[in-house]
């Protein structure tokens, strides 16, 4: 999978891929991440890439220039599956989203700034608008860091069991269960005695009930 970020601060995106599963996953070439500088695509001397709203208000707002020409150069380079700009009143993201989007090969990721981007880009390149949450970010790059790792963790060979991420939250609808390792007594706290019992079918079913109870605890919306 190709993932191309568009930003203008492309040293936010370093450390979060250079590091534990993004890091093995970009060794194995299951997934490359590209930072591409919006600057090197503004106008003029100064390469501007941001101007005051029509109408008049508070907060610049990114150009249709630069963010076109920079989309219509790497789009004449791959086919992309998704151009996706992060914003806060996208689609509230979720894990059916991750996992519908690790079945694609290339996709564009556009972080904001300021106010946002000319609508015209919206309405002319982008096919799906993502929020992270009810809360507004300096910039889109934290956002995006966090579709990549989502994302990427779910291709197959990144996770070394891949059975691992089929029994995350989410994933079925739910939260996980309550989960324990040595020693068997913490300090009196016992790991639940079915958990030592070696039968699979009971450990599975206990492992169900306790996800729909903490479900119904916690995320009572889920179900």
């Amino acid at each position: 999978m190709r993932i191309d970020i568009i930003t203008l601060l492309p040293e936010l995106l370093e450390s979060p891929f250079q590091h534990s599963i993004m890091k093995r996953a970009q060794q194995k070439g299951l997934l490359e991440v590209n930072r591409v500088q919006l600057r090197d695509y503004g106008l003029g001397k100064h390469k501007k890439v941001d101007d005051m709203q029509f109408g008049g208000g508070a907060g610049m707002v990114m150009m249709c220039e630069p963010l076109a020409n920079c989309l219509d150069e790497l789009m004449a380079k791959h086919n992309y599956d998704e151009v996706i700009f992060l914003t806060p009143d996208g689609v509230l993201y979720d894990q059916k989203q991750a996992n519908e989007l690790s079945l694609k090969n290339n996709i564009i990721l556009i972080c904001g700034h300021y106010k946002g981007i000319d609508e015209r880009i919206r309405e002319l390149y982008v096919t799906r608008e993502i929020s992270i949450g009810d809360y507004v970010l300096s910039g889109g790059e934290l956002a995006a860091a966090i579709l990549v790792d989502s994302i990427g963790r779910l291709l197959p060979g990144v996770l070394g069991d891949e059975q691992s991420a089929l029994f995350d939250s989410f994933q079925d609808g739910i939260l996980a269960p309550p989960v324990y390792t040595r020693p068997a007594d913490f300090r009196g706290n016992k790991v639940p005695d079915i958990l030592l019992s070696g039968h699979s079918a009971n450990i599975e079913e206990w492992r169900y009930d306790r996800a729909v109870e903490r479900t119904k605890e916690r995320r009572p919306d889920l179900l």
